[in-house]
């Protein structure tokens, strides 16, 4: 499971067997969340609270483009 980022108590991460759309998965202690990254729209959010689950669309936002790259770089060498 390549981590992403790890900000504001956020783990922002793929999965080793991913498909499309891009998305991100997030985790929050216990918590987890999956965001696709050109809609930004969160597919499930199973704990994160509204206010962390908005920081975590802010930061998707800020670092989509090294999102997008490090997808790729990870899954087109499979």
């Amino acid at each position: 499971m390549p981590t992403i980022l790890y900000l504001f108590g956020l783990r922002f991460f793929f999965y080793s067997e991913e498909h499309l759309p891009i998305h991100v998965h997030i985790e929050q202690g216990d918590n987890d969340a999956k965001v696709e990254i050109a809609t930004r729209k969160i597919i499930y959010n199973r704990g994160i609270k509204t206010n962390d689950m908005r920081r975590a669309l802010e930061v998707i936002a800020l670092f989509e483009n090294e999102i997008i790259a490090k997808w790729h770089e990870y899954f087109d060498n499979k």
